[in-house]
């Protein structure tokens, strides 16, 4: 695989990605963790054709504000419209999908508090769901 712009080779950044990919949730504990996951993330992103975004959050505010946030980190979009129907004052599931850029919003009932990124690509390396990543890994 090749090197991209960052200090991280595309390997590197599936490596750090599938880390974060278990059952297991992962903590993201320092300052440097949380800067090579960003770069991670960002790399394999901008190699693969499309993605779907899953947030699961305490409320909408808090899922939107953390899809806005991944959103312009991965130069995606910059403003997003709020759905007017969108359920109020309930934990949320929020899935975007980057080849048609728009989301659709439901309850959630699970504890999981969080961020999956489903990759799709021609190249099989890069296939594959990561995360669990922080809601406010971009933030």
């Amino acid at each position: 695989m090749t090197q991209t712009d960052s200090n991280l080779s595309v390997d590197e950044a599936l490596k750090i990605l599938k880390d974060y990919s278990c059952l297991q949730i992962k903590i993201v504990d320092f300052a440097a963790d949380k800067h090579k996951l960003r770069q991670a993330i960002k790399i394999v992103s901008n190699l693969c054709e499309t993605e779907n975004i899953g947030i699961c959050a305490d409320n909408f505010h808090e899922g939107f504000s953390t899809l806005e946030s991944y959103l312009k980190a991965l130069g995606l979009c910059e403003k997003l419209d709020k759905l007017p129907t969108a359920p109020q004052g309930i934990p949320i599931y929020i899935k975007f999908n980057t080849e048609t850029m728009s989301y659709y919003v439901d309850s959630y009932t699970g504890s999981y508090r969080g961020v999956l990124i489903s990759c799709q690509s021609d190249n099989h390396n890069l296939v594959g769901t990561y995360g669990h990543f922080p809601l406010n890994l971009f933030a």
